[in-house]
Order: C-alpha cells, then structure tokens, then sequence
C-alpha cells in the first residue's frame, strides 16, 4: 500500500509571512528571493526554519512529501535547499487563483484530482470549513486538512498532529 500524501504549502506554514514585519519569529533565520515573476523591486523576504524541514525529513518515514504551492517547482530550488529537503514532487496547478466550488479554496478541487483517492493530509493557511465540507463529501479516503497560522508557521502540535494521523492510518 501507497504511503499517505502530505500536500505542503510554503506561504504560511513554512514562511510565516504575516508575523510582525520586523520581528522574525524565533528559530527562523531571513532569505531574500526572486523566484519566477518576482522582478520588480526588493527581492521577496522569505523566513524559514531550518528545524521544519529536519521534521518533514522525520514524517517521509510515514508519507510521501508533496509540494502544494504556488511556487510550484520552484520550491525545489528556493525553499527546499534551506531545509535540507531532497527535490520533492510538486502540484501543478493547471489555473492558479481561478474559479473554486462554492466557498472553497482555489487550491481544493486540485488537491483531490492530485491525490486521486489517496489518503493525505494537507497543510495550508488558507482552509476553511467549505473546504473540510468539500473534501469530505468528494474524497473517499481518509484526509486530515490541517488549518496553520501565517503569523507562526507549523509548530510542534501540528507535527504531532500530522504524526499521529499517520500512524492511525
């Protein structure tokens, strides 16, 4: 049996982008990038903690890491050097922002066709309880769809979360 997916996205869970703009959340250390269509002006100030990808490292025990991300693949080359990730499979979006199910996410409708009746766990600052909703009725399989603050990024609790889910699998 195929291990469980864990979709990951970046803005949010692994660079806590709406924390206080002059108060780098402890453990995270500051990058400055310019990933594809980020031309103008500064580079985009990217905060990563080195410690989160010595976690995911620990969960590819259990599922298959997935990059579910407008960065696409590019978080291959930006994101998952600085966590000392290998290069990772990625979504890629077919629209990006478009058009949802009633009160859904953009990204929802997407995940399910890309886990294709698998079993996963998605972690995301921007899943609603329409997206809860949606998954459950549209996907057959176990998900956990896990909700984190863009002004703290994955903590300890949601690794223990994602840890334990598997585990029940």
């Amino acid at each position: 049996m195929k291990k469980p997916l864990l979709l990951i996205d970046v803005d949010g869970p692994l660079n806590p982008y709406a924390a206080q703009a002059q108060r780098r959340p402890e453990g995270y250390t500051t990058h400055r990038m310019r990933p594809t269509g980020w031309t103008e002006g500064k580079p985009l100030r990217v905060w990563l903690d080195p410690g989160h990808g010595e976690e995911l490292l620990g969960l590819a025990e259990d599922y298959e890491l997935v990059w579910a991300t407008t960065w696409k693949g590019e978080a291959n080359d930006w994101i998952g050097p600085h966590l000392g990730l290998p290069e990772l499979p990625y979504i890629d979006w077919p629209q990006m922002h478009g058009k949802a199910p009633r009160g859904t996410f953009w990204k929802t409708q997407y995940i399910l066709e890309y886990a294709a009746g698998r079993p996963f766990a998605w972690v995301d600052d921007d899943i609603t309880a329409y997206d809860r909703e949606y998954v459950e009725r549209e996907h057959l399989a176990a998900a956990l769809l896990l909700h984190v603050d863009p002004r703290i990024g994955l903590i300890r609790p949601d690794f223990d979360a994602l840890a334990e889910w598997a585990a029940a699998l």
